[in-house]
């Protein structure tokens, strides 16, 4: 699908560090934790889609 003006999305990366890459959703319905307890993060930015290109909203000031 093109991306459009006045189209917003989230890229979220998970960043896994060795191991396996499998992860699972804890019971809170919410977090997700490595299936072999390695370390993760994982970010967020939201990108609005505008006439002069991409925006980041979630960026710091």
């Amino acid at each position: 699908m093109p991306l459009r003006h006045g189209m917003c999305l989230a890229i979220e990366p998970m960043l896994i560090a060795g191991g396996t890459d499998t992860y699972h959703t804890a019971p809170d319905g919410w977090t997700l934790r490595t299936n072999d307890a390695t370390r993760a993060a994982h970010v967020e930015h939201t990108v609005a889609i505008t006439t002069s290109g991409p925006r980041i909203l979630t960026t710091r000031p």
